[in-house]
Formats: C-alpha cells, structure tokens, sequence
C-alpha cells in the first residue's frame, strides 16, 4: 500500500485499534500531519458511527469530526484469518495506539508484550480510563472521570447542581497527551532506536487538566467550589450585563483593570485601595461588581465589544458556535475545510514548511479492507 501524504510525520504507519474518541481524536491529529492511519474497527465498527443526531448524508457528525485522513479494515479479532492480519499490521507499524481494557488485547497476542516480540522498534501506546492499577475494570467515560475527578462538582451554578462540561473534556485532553507521548516516544526511538510503551488514563489527564485547582489542593490544601462564571482568583473575569445581554470582561492584571476603568468612565477605581490590585479587587468583588455593571448597563454588549478591545481590554461575546466559526472566518483562520464533500474542522496547528493535509475523508466501515488485507499478505 504505497502512501502519497506529505506532512511533518509522512512515513509513519499508525495501527490505530482504538474508538470511540480519545484515540481517534489523538490518531486523526497524526494523520492531518502526514502519518498513514489505518482505523482497525469490529464488524459492527466504532460506536460514534451510531451517535446521532446530528448527521451529515446520514453519518454520524460525530464520528465525521474525529476520522478523516484515514483508511478502515474491519476485522473480527476471534476469526483467525483477521487476527493474523491484525498481528501483521501490529508487527509493520511504527505506531499502535488502543483503548480496550487494560490486558484486553493479551488474549488476542496484540498486547504490548505480544507486539514488541515482533516489532521491538514499535511506540504502543494505550489509554485508560483509571489506569493499569486497582482501577483497570473501570469502564473509562469522560463523563465518569468528570465526576470522579472533580470537575463537576466545580461546573454549575453555586446553589445549583453540578454539570458536566458541553464536550467530553478529559477525552481530548488524553487524546493530546497520547499524541504528545506519541511523538516523544517517536523522537527517542529516532535518537536509540529503540521504541517503548506509553500510557494515558483519563484520570490522569483530568487532574494535570484541572490545573490551578489540582493545584490549588494538593499545593495549598483548598478543596475549590462552585463559583458559576466566577473565578477563585481574578476579578473581573465573567459575563457581566450589558443594556442588551452579557459580556465576558477581564482584567487580567492591574494594567488591563486600569484601561477598563478609563474606557467605562471610572477614573478614580484603580486608586481606590479596595481595588487596586487583583487580591484587592477579587476580596471584595461583591463591592466591584455593582460599580461596573452599572456603567456597563448603558451600552449594548457589541458597542462595549469593541470599544474596551480596541483599548486593550480583553472581552467576548457569549457565541452560540456558529457565532465562533463566523468570527474565525472574519479573522481570517479559515477553520472550515472540506476532505471529499465532507466539511470538518481545520487542525489547529499551522506549519510553515510542513503544512497539514487534508486528502481522506473519514472512512466507510471496511472501506478499504480488500486494499489491506492485500497489502499485508505481501
């Protein structure tokens, strides 16, 4: 099977065994880079293919967002002759990536043991839910780690109840830091030749994700709570009302609250000692808050919008998403692009010499099976 891609990882082989989301997210971002990606599914294929609506021709959107660049073999891992084809492929790869259970695949000799016997050069990486530990036999949902994690009991309003976040959050955290683990494997091999196994668990990615408030515990020993849209340690940094709906205002240092204050018309804020410094002014917002939405009641949010950003003050309209890709169009980051007839997402990462493709739409189940099935019999 002769690859024509060009990209920063033209040349690499990616058997990619995983589903649903965090490891085709990770491999979709490799093959936007130039690596062949050949999407290993059971007969019955990825469950995104069934996560619908919305759909495009009848498709899953879902599985459209997270599949493109990418070539599809469905193999049944109990039949001998696909579990000898999937071997082969696992023995030719530069890179395997799974999600099943962790020892799931020891059955079928495609663990990491299995595989390395064959193809000691290979970069295995695999992503769990909680882990290879006591955790292994949990089923790994983004929305259990959500809750697990600490996520939700910091997203909602203060007296409501916790949500979850719109996106399956720690998901693509664990599909970025597998493919950050992928290409740092890769560069090691480069350097010894020698490849080696890495791992990624939701939970994990979910308490490096949590960042300031991860940090916040295990550094300070503060168990963060809900604030709705308000920060623990900036203030302003939320939707503020405006004449005619909210807009996000920040200041993100004394310099940003300053411009807002001038622009706003409340010259004598920043020297007031309740709200000259950001400690200051996030002690005694309920003092601050007030002061501004007043002002801000006078205008409407797009008159406000452009005013304090053409001052330096950062702030947002709150966008359904089509109000996102719009503004993205306007600025001129062109996020739409088309593979085939299939729109999708424009990868985010931009390359002066090296730029990323755009050549397969996402696949038909065992749409190019007969083409690899041959090749792997070579």
């Amino acid at each position: 099977m002769v690859q024509h891609s060009t990209g920063p990882l033209a040349g690499l082989l990616v058997a990619d065994f995983s589903r649903i989301l965090a490891g085709p997210y990770a491999t979709m971002l490799l093959a936007d880079l130039g690596a062949q990606v050949i999407k290993v599914e059971s007969p019955g294929g990825d469950d995104t293919r069934t996560w619908m609506p919305p759909t495009r021709d009848g498709v899953s959107t879902y599985y459209l967002g997270i599949n493109r660049n990418k070539r599809s073999i469905a193999l049944d891992l109990k039949d001998p002759h696909d579990l000898a084809a999937a071997q082969r492929l696992a023995r030719r790869a530069d890179v395997m990536i799974e999600n099943f259970r962790p020892g799931g695949l020891a059955r079928f000799g495609l663990d990491y043991d299995s595989v390395t016997a064959g193809n000691e050069k290979i970069v295995y990486a695999s992503i769990s839910g909680f882990g290879t530990g006591a955790g292994r036999d949990f089923p790994g949902y983004d929305l259990m780690v959500q809750a697990i994690s600490g996520l939700m009991s910091l997203t909602g309003d203060p007296d409501g109840s916790p949500y979850r976040a719109g996106i399956s959050v720690f998901d693509v955290m664990a599909g970025l830091h597998a493919s950050i683990g992928i290409l740092a494997a890769l560069h090691h091999r480069d350097a010894t030749g020698q490849g080696q196994h890495v791992e990624v668990n939701l939970l994990s990615s979910a308490l490096s994700g949590l960042v300031n408030h991860s940090s916040g515990y295990v550094a300070g020993g503060t168990v963060p709570f809900r604030m709705g849209n308000a920060h623990p340690s900036l203030f302003p940094y939320e939707p503020l009302p405006t004449a005619d709906g909210e807009l996000i205002v920040i200041a993100g240092n004394d310099g940003q609250f300053r411009k807002l204050c001038q622009v706003l018309d409340l010259p004598t804020l920043p020297d007031d000692p309740r709200f000259g410094r950001n400690q200051d002014r996030t002690a005694n917002r309920e003092q601050l808050r007030p002061l501004l939405v007043e002002r801000l009641a006078k205008r409407t949010k797009d008159e406000w919008f452009r005013d304090l950003l053409a001052a330096g003050v950062p702030c947002a309209p709150i966008n359904t998403i089509d109000g996102g890709v719009a503004l993205a169009q306007e600025l001129g980051l062109d996020p739409v692009v088309a593979v085939g007839d299939v729109p999708g997402v424009r990868n985010p990462i931009t390359f002066s010499d090296t730029p990323a493709r755009y050549e397969l739409p996402p696949p038909g189940l065992d749409e190019h099976g007969e083409e690899i099935r041959a090749w792997l019999k070579n």
